[in-house]
């Protein structure tokens, strides 16, 4: 329990109301399916009219076969009934159909947007929510939307209908019976109200369970090598059972609460049935009225009973959907930190000279990744960071990209505010290889040609040979049709970094980053990767960031950063005829 109270140390906010919530739902989904959701009703309202009808024909059913003992009545009524309950049928068929596929429309609706919105964040928000939690999100609460909106659209159009239907036949049949069946629900509605307020905090728990099992099944996944290496299968396994117990305890006790509507209403429609059967008994005999009106009503309140009930659960299980419900609106919602200015500017682009003025950026406030940067990185021509670890070098590449944007000072493309360009345009002109590399799920060829959309294979083959993959690649059983399994786990360090060299290679973008871009490689594959990347840099703006600082000696200029701030800048002969931070480094790595 520490451990999951580490990694998940809030529970989860309140959101908006239920009310808002409900109103925000049928606002934005009710209205698009307007067309769909009638059909629906026509049918719920024959379902809940044949349900009402089938209560109202009990008294000519008991009074033609037992009192008038008419056959041809007898017929004509047994063909009426075997009527009624061919039409609820095919009228319940129907309405499952619309609604279930109105349901699923909601769903896949939900989890585009979703999925949409995710897209356009930027590295803060991936911050805020970890993958288990945004997985989660999108597989779970897309369905209590469609959860909520079928249990309001069964509650008001099957339900209530037929809760209506069958008390206007109760009322007709007998009034004051009618007055005896219906103080049953004061006490229940109070009851249900008491169980609400729990369910709401048990719901919002039962999901943080969810996400704790993706979680552990996700790291899983990807370390299993590590898992099995330190002999981590105990600790996980427990990680493990915590996170489903907790889903099956927080479970029972939504089943529970939700369980308790049963005994409540048991109870009281009891007490209801016995009074309604003692009143009308006497009324039977005593008063000689005839019995028929009697099975007819008896039907109608036995019938009205079941859609009373789930009545009377409702608002126990829209309280456990709406929690799923304000989860995905909170991602629906959530802001983004950088946006398209209202001015946007399509991105100039011909030296790509890149100048930063006094920027600071922090991550976490008072502790400064960059502290009043300013430097000049010129159009077409390499420049390398250097420096020690944390000291803001992959800072500088995520505000090149706009992942962040500066707290202070500003980042200009020939001249051009990044801030006053689409992000999407201002991408496309950025190539990236990171020391991390990722691929997507798919074949070699795939994830080569993610690079430029559209590429042919002779285009996807060149670029493979120029980052010294094709060899390797073409070695393989299904060559470049050959699968990478989950982020390139069928391949080696060494072959997925090429693919990602590749990947940048075939965008042919006149700026690239390079974090680390050779670090997976051995010596041999390191000095050809080197040669390729001279024939992909010539006449581009370039920027590497490489702790082997033999990767980057002839790199036009170098640029020093320590505690985020630059200290000097040069060639690599000026800074070591300098003997400053930069010499200093490379003593340490190469001696005296």
């Amino acid at each position: 329990m520490e451990f999951w109270k580490k990694i998940f140390p809030t529970q989860l906010s309140d959101g908006n109301r239920s009310v808002d919530l409900i109103k925000r739902l049928l606002s934005e989904n009710f209205r698009q399916y307007a067309s769909r959701y009638a059909l629906a009703f026509v049918f719920m309202a024959l379902v809940a009219g044949m349900t009402s009808l089938s209560a109202w024909i009990m008294r000519d059913v008991v009074n033609e076969i037992f009192v008038d003992k008419d056959l041809s009545r007898t017929i004509m009524i047994s063909l009426a009934v075997f009527a009624i309950f061919v039409i609820k049928g095919v009228a319940t068929y129907g309405q499952n159909i619309v609604l279930g596929r109105i349901g699923n429309a909601i769903v896949a609706r939900h989890q585009k947007l979703m999925y949409a919105r995710i897209l356009k964040q930027d590295a803060t928000f991936f911050q805020k929510y970890i993958s288990s939690d945004l997985i989660t999100r999108i597989s779970h609460n897309a369905q209590a939307a469609r959860d909520v909106l079928t249990m309001l659209v069964t509650s008001i159009g099957r339900d209530l209908l037929s809760l209506i239907g069958l008390i206007i036949v109760m009322v007709v049949q007998d009034p004051i019976m009618s007055f005896i069946a219906f103080f049953i629900a004061p006490p229940a509605i109070y009851g249900v109200a008491r169980l609400v307020k729990r369910t709401k905090k048990i719901a919002k728990a039962e999901y943080l369970s969810l996400t704790k099992i993706v979680l552990a099944m996700q790291e899983t996944a990807l370390g299993y090598r590590i898992i099995r290496t330190f002999g981590l299968q105990d600790i996980m396994r427990e990680r493990m059972e915590e996170a489903v117990h907790g889903v099956e305890h927080k479970a029972n006790k939504i089943n529970s609460i939700s369980a308790r509507t049963s005994p409540l209403m048991e109870t009281l429609g009891g007490v209801a049935f016995a009074l309604v059967i003692l009143y009308s008994g006497w009324q039977t005999i005593e008063a000689g009225k005839s019995p028929g009106e009697f099975i007819s009503f008896l039907t109608a309140l036995l019938l009205a009973y079941e859609p009373a009930k789930r009545i009377s659960r409702l608002q126990v299980r829209l309280e456990a959907g709406l929690v799923g419900v304000g989860l995905m609106f909170e991602i629906l919602d959530s802001p983004l930190s950088v946006t398209n200015s209202d001015n946007t500017k399509m991105l100039d682009l011909k030296e790509g000279e890149i100048i930063l003025e006094n920027v600071s950026f922090e991550y976490i406030k008072e502790n400064p990744a960059l502290n009043d940067l300013s430097l000049s990185i010129p159009g077409g021509k390499i420049t390398a960071l250097v420096g020690p670890s944390g000291s803001g070098k992959s800072t500088l590449l995520n505000l090149i990209q706009r992942e962040y944007d500066p707290g202070q000072g500003r980042l200009l493309l020939d001249g051009q505010d990044i801030r006053q360009v689409g992000l999407e345009d201002l991408n496309s002109y950025i190539s990236l290889v990171t020391q991390d590399t990722v691929l997507f799920t798919g074949s070699i060829k795939d994830n080569i040609a993610y690079g430029r959309h559209g590429a042919s294979d002779d285009e996807i083959i060149q670029a493979a040979k120029d980052a010294y993959a094709h060899d390797f690649i073409e070695g393989l059983p299904d060559g470049y049709d050959t699968i990478v399994g989950e982020n390139g786990a069928s391949l080696s360090g060494g072959q997925k970094q090429r693919i990602a060299i590749a990947r940048a290679i075939i965008k042919n973008a006149p700026i690239i980053l390079l974090d680390e871009a050779t670090s997976a490689l051995d010596s041999e594959s390191e000095a050809k990767i080197q040669k390729a990347f001279e024939r992909l840099m010539e006449g581009k703006t370039t920027v590497i960031i490489a702790h082997r600082l033999a990767t980057i000696q002839h790199a036009h200029s170098i640029a020093v950063i320590k505690d985020g701030t630059l200290i000097e800048q040069g060639s690599h002969e000026h800074l070591i005829e300098k003997s400053g931070f930069y010499a200093h480094l490379v003593q340490l790595q190469f001696g005296s």
